[in-house]
């Protein structure tokens, strides 16, 4: 039976530990556990309306759980438990005015730990106290400023409180049904489990969660088409809660299971201030610690850069808004960053703008896995008239910069039904890949779910061993020559060159005919016969 929580009359004792589990939390148990927690609210069906109260609220969990572990290991260290929390307060104290790291992940005063969040009573305060607690422990670590102080728990619409204190206090205990510390779960087994609430989350908002959200499987497929090195810095300019980041970390880690320690860093720049916070939280529960996510539109105010321009790294994974049209000429025009040197892209879709942002942000030896819009690599081909895509296409091919295209399934996005494409980009080709583009056609590998279409690992499989051995293959991909790609007018649209279907045969326009005049004649006939019954039957009018 679930303890009762503590009420405005009862203030003298605190609610008792819930039973633990005697092994770490499995994969399937805490999907579930965290699952649970979010239709504890108002259910499955309205839990994703309330994701930004329930994301930082079990991130919390975890803070305050890892922050009890490393003050019980000083324990251990010093033998007494009312010093060792006077050396960590010393030594925080210590941190902040050096600006260094601390001994500790995240500093968290007793009076605002998780027991004190879960012993509060449901007295009307509580959302005010949980958001007074996470703003006073952001302003102790500045890391987890823009993270854990952007949410009022308190908040209103209408006049009324959008979680009120039941709701809220029933949320807090199935949190509290689990301890997230170092020992109660790994770092990539928890954060597969937030990865996994993103998704379902994404899954109840519909095309809104394409804003902080691509399908995992997509993921997956890019970082297997980058496959990074050791100590490689690999950068998203539009991070969203961080996903294509730490895929290309996990696939590195894969790969590399006795190197860990040389483990690509990560970098990520985000607009809206609450995905931000949920790219930030992600890293942390992946225990990604070394990574630099910044706030900020990337256009107007890249914050990776350094005196010559922009910042240039390994590689660079991305996912922009499709088709943005918030940008004039004259902004391109008078970048002082140099980076739209290909051409001026339309006034309504800046996508061969992101791609000339991450090429302006790819070191001599970068390369980029690029989500895009079908249309970017097909627009103004086979017309007659100027399009401005088409000719930024025109020069980066004859730049030699783009290595491939892949297609991908339809309705993959929670944005959109569209099926999408990677573009790569690679600036140091090799000899076997000069003057040549690989394209793949991967709109055969999917699996029909509710509410999308999931790209399946045969797929990944597929397309990531033809990008690797680089050649044709049928039904699905074809390497072509840049004079190829001349003659098809800039067209780089895979299913322009690698057919998944066997070629349809096609009657010739004279059977078309002779069989339409055969039908033809036949319904005349049976005309002829209906007006010969309905005359004998008096109900036609004789007419001759």
């Amino acid at each position: 039976m679930k303890p009762k929580r503590k009420d405005k009359e009862s203030t003298a004792s605190t609610l008792p530990l819930l039973p633990l589990p005697a092994a770490k939390l499995d994969m399937p148990a805490l999907e579930q556990w965290l699952w649970d927690a979010a239709c504890a609210i108002r259910g499955a069906t309205d839990a994703p309306k309330f994701k930004d109260f329930i994301l930082p609220l079990i991130f919390y969990k975890r803070l305050s759980d890892v922050f009890e572990d490393e003050l019980s290991e000083q324990v251990k260290v010093v033998g007494d438990a009312e010093i060792a929390r006077e050396i960590i307060d010393a030594d925080h104290a210590d941190a902040l005015r050096k600006g260094r790291n601390p001994i500790v992940r995240c500093y968290i005063p007793a009076k605002y730990d998780w027991n004190a969040i879960r012993n509060h009573p449901t007295d009307g305060k509580l959302g005010e106290f949980i958001t007074d607690a996470l703003r006073a422990v952001a302003k102790l670590n500045p890391a987890f400023q823009g993270v854990l102080d952007t949410i009022d728990f308190n908040a209103r619409q209408a006049g009324q409180r959008i979680l009120d204190d039941d709701r809220l206090g029933l949320l807090i205990e199935v949190i509290s049904r689990h301890r997230l510390g170092l020992k109660d779960t790994s770092p990539d087994i928890l954060g597969h489990a937030y990865e996994y609430l993103l998704r379902k989350f994404a899954e109840g908002q519909g095309s809104s969660a394409g804003e902080f959200y691509t399908p995992m499987e997509v993921g997956r497929l890019m970082a297997r088409l980058i496959d990074p090195i050791p100590k490689a810095h690999i950068y998203d300019p539009t991070c969203g809660s961080g996903g294509l980041l730490i895929k290309a970390r996990l696939i590195y880690e894969e790969n590399n299971p006795a190197a860990k320690t040389r483990a690509p860093k990560l970098y990520g720049q985000e607009l809206n201030p609450t995905t931000f916070a949920l790219a930030k939280m992600n890293m942390f529960l992946h225990d990604y610690t070394d990574s630099s996510i910044l706030i900020g539109d990337t256009f107007t105010n890249p914050r990776f850069t350094d005196p010559t321009g922009v910042k240039r790294f390994d590689y660079v994974v991305a996912n922009p808004m499709w088709n943005q049209d918030n940008y004039e000429d004259t902004f391109y025009e008078n970048d002082r960053y140099e980076r739209f040197s290909y051409g001026v892209p339309p006034n309504g879709s800046a996508d061969w703008a992101w791609v000339q942002h991450i090429a302006a942000s790819l070191n001599d030896t970068g390369r980029a896995a690029i989500v895009l819009d079908t249309g970017a690599v097909t627009r103004g081909s086979g017309s007659r008239g100027s399009n401005k895509e088409k000719e930024i296409r025109k020069a980066f091919v004859e730049a030699d910069i783009i290595e491939g295209v892949v297609l991908l399934p339809e309705n993959l996005f929670y944005n959109t039904m569209a099926p999408g494409i990677i573009l790569l980009l690679n600036r140091n080709k090799s000899e076997k890949q000069k003057g040549k583009l690989i394209l793949i056609n991967a709109t055969a590998y999917f699996e029909k779910q509710k509410p999308k279409n999931v790209l399946t690992s045969a797929g990944i499989d597929a397309v990531a061993n033809a990008y690797s051995i680089w050649q044709d293959a049928s039904k699905l991909c074809k390497v072509i020559s840049i004079d190829d790609v001349r003659t098809s007018d800039y067209n780089l649209s895979p299913s322009h060159f690698v057919e998944i279907n066997d070629r349809t045969s096609h009657r010739t326009l004279e059977n078309i005919l002779c069989d339409l005049s055969v039908a033809k004649r036949a319904r005349e006939k049976a005309d002829t016969e209906l007006d010969a019954v309905l005359l004998q039957l008096g109900l036609l009018e004789d007419k001759t």
